[in-house]
């Protein structure tokens, strides 16, 4: 079965979470998530107020990361929305992205992942016996003094990682590759989950406008910081060192608008859904034809007519 999520940054005001909540609710959106990302507001408070302002949609972070945040605190803070949600929530965790400013100490991110997981999942499940692993540890006897609403959580691993993507395949139930929108990573991530039974998603930047040209611009524009990043990642593109070089410099100038230009619409498919109606339609269909489970659309723009225009012709 597939699906369709909603993807939102944590810009914005208390109440337009959700607002914004409600009407992808009402679209019959299946999941609403919130990033996490570095210098945005925490996912938490935008979580629990979509928790509130919804009755179906499972909520969670993509993603949580052990480096910023240690996963005792990650447990509580999944702990307190799947109350909220009364049992709708789930975890994404990852390795994070963009964390180089604060000097962190982020070697063997692999081990920490999986190790941050087992303190999660030990505390939700009233575990302890204790646990000494190399980057976190458990001491025995000590647990969550407050009930939890469940003993297990879903998991979703965010990574393009091959080691991290193995850990999904044992571990999770879904993994996401953020960023991306390219149909042929679909069948190469599966391969590298080596589990059938977890669900591949993929999220990118959305931009919906009945003119197709205005939707692709606006999306090269936010597609341009993390542009290098995600195309080096992606083993089915091959990016010219010399483009890359001009849209990092152009990004580093804060001049988003001339990077997204340079920016072909080839490679902007594989990194965003920008279009008109039908065209976006017709792209995540391909993502969901290719294998994945989900497509989770990131909103900066269009939501009214992705409900409205986008989400009829992709159901199933």
């Amino acid at each position: 079965m597939t699906e369709l999520g909603l993807g939102l940054q944590t810009d914005k005001q208390p109440g337009e979470y959700a607002a914004l909540a409600r009407q992808a609710e009402e679209a019959r959106f299946a999941v609403v998530t919130t990033f996490n990302d570095l210098w945005f507001q925490p996912a938490l408070p935008a979580l629990l107020e979509i928790a509130a302002a919804t009755t179906r949609v499972r909520v969670g972070p993509s993603c949580l990361n052990p480096f910023t945040l240690h996963p005792v605190e990650i447990a509580g803070q999944v702990a307190a929305l799947d109350q909220a949600s009364d049992g709708r929530a789930f975890l994404g965790l990852a390795r994070g992205s963009w964390l180089e400013p604060l000097d962190l100490d982020q070697s063997d991110p692999v081990t920490a992942v999986e190790e941050a997981w087992e303190v999660i999942r030990r505390l939700l499940a009233g575990d302890d016996s204790g646990f000494a692993g190399r980057r976190f540890a458990l001491p025995a006897g000590e647990r969550l003094r407050y009930p939890v609403r469940r003993r297990e959580v879903p998991l979703l691993v965010g990574t393009w990682s091959p080691r991290l993507a193995a850990f999904a395949g044992r571990a999770a139930q879904e993994l996401k590759v953020g960023g991306s929108g390219n149909p042929r990573l679909v069948p190469l991530m599966r391969e590298l989950v080596g589990n059938d039974d977890v669900g591949i998603v993929l999220g990118a930047v959305t931009v919906v406008d009945e003119d197709g040209d205005r939707a692709r611009r606006i999306a090269r524009r936010e597609v341009a910081p993390y542009f290098d990043v995600v195309g080096g990642l992606d083993p089915t593109v091959t990016l010219e060192p010399e483009l890359v070089a001009r849209v990092r410099e152009l990004v580093r100038a804060h001049d988003h608008e001339a990077a997204g230009a340079l920016i072909p619409d080839d490679l902007l498919d594989r990194f965003a859904f920008a279009g008109t109606p039908e065209e976006v339609a017709r792209h995540a269909e391909a993502v969901l034809d290719a294998g994945a489970r989900r497509v989770d659309f990131g909103m900066p723009h269009g939501l009214e007519l992705l409900c409205r225009q986008v989400l009829p012709r992709l159901e199933r």
